[in-house]
């Protein structure tokens, strides 16, 4: 079973999030929470799996209160759930350790998907905030950018760069290995390596790689 611990200021959210998740067979919502600071004293007490953080909360919002979760031994999986996309949340949930970041208006079953992948170790981001840290980089960035990622692209074998441009395009690691008729673990290890050889720490890094050289 996955536990999960939701935390909302909204009491409505908490129980349509609790009433969808906890309907599923491998789910089972431990608890709740009302604000940062009382997320981090359940994860303390209860040790879920997977944590639905919301941002915007009174006490301590949910971006310190993922920063103190993640700086914890052994520290919980963390989605952000929120009804803002703007680029500045984004980052700072990533930066802060979030292992997710979906909007409130993702389809239920996405969100169910969502907790099972990142329980599993596979960090998951909505398409739309895919495109937002991508054009995020692309508009810091210089000029030779596109450069510098054809010359990472270039250390890869051919499967390894097959698996990037899946990657790049939002795969997840069974979507991965059902398109190149390959095992999960395969795909997996194919993962691994690309972070060290393309010097990267998560699939959305990857991503911005791929399309900067435009192979996607």
């Amino acid at each position: 079973m996955i536990r999960v611990l939701i935390v909302d200021d909204d009491p409505l959210v908490r129980s349509a999030l609790s009433l969808m998740i906890g309907g599923q067979p491998d789910i089972d919502v431990i608890g709740e929470a009302t604000d940062g600071a009382e997320a981090v004293t359940a994860v303390r007490k209860d040790r879920p799996d997977v944590v639905l953080m919301d941002i915007r909360m009174p006490v301590l919002n949910g971006l310190e209160a993922t920063r103190q979760l993640h700086a914890m031994a052994e520290p919980p999986r963390v989605i952000v759930l929120t009804t803002f996309d703007a680029d500045d949340y984004v980052l700072e949930a990533l930066a802060a350790g979030a292992d997710g970041f979906l909007l409130k208006d993702t389809a239920p079953a996405e969100i169910v998907d969502a907790i099972r992948k990142v329980a599993d170790g596979e960090p998951m981001l909505s398409p739309s905030v895919t495109a937002t840290l991508i054009r995020q980089v692309r508009n810091d960035s210089p000029d030779d950018r596109a450069a510098q990622a054809k010359a990472r692209l270039s250390r890869l074998t051919e499967r390894e760069r097959e698996v990037a441009s899946a990657v790049g395009k939002g795969l997840s690691n069974s979507d991965i290995a059902a398109e190149l008729y390959l095992s999960v673990p395969t795909v997996k290890a194919h993962v691994s390596r690309l972070f060290d050889k393309l010097e990267v720490t998560n699939r959305v890094q990857i991503a911005i790689c791929v399309h900067d050289a435009g192979l996607d």
